[in-house]
């Protein structure tokens, strides 16, 4: 997993993402990724806390690393 990756989503985004800013990273809607992770099909790994759901920066670049290397 790319450091530069995690580098970026840190400064950009924090270290926990809240579920807008993850679909806005994959690029899809919001309702979208409720869809994806409902069906179990979302590509990164999310958790509830405090009610709400978040998604961990490492997973959000590991995912966009898998991705790159899909492409290559």
């Amino acid at each position: 997993m790319s450091l530069v990756t995690q580098a970026f989503i840190v400064e950009k985004y924090g270290i926990r993402l809240k579920l807008e800013q993850v679909a806005e990273i994959l690029g899809v809607t919001k309702g979208a990724l409720y869809n994806q992770i409902s069906a179990g099909t979302c590509p990164v790994k999310t958790y509830v806390d405090g009610g709400k759901r978040w998604a961990d920066y490492r997973d959000v670049a590991k995912h966009i690393d898998e991705c790159r290397e899909l492409a290559a």
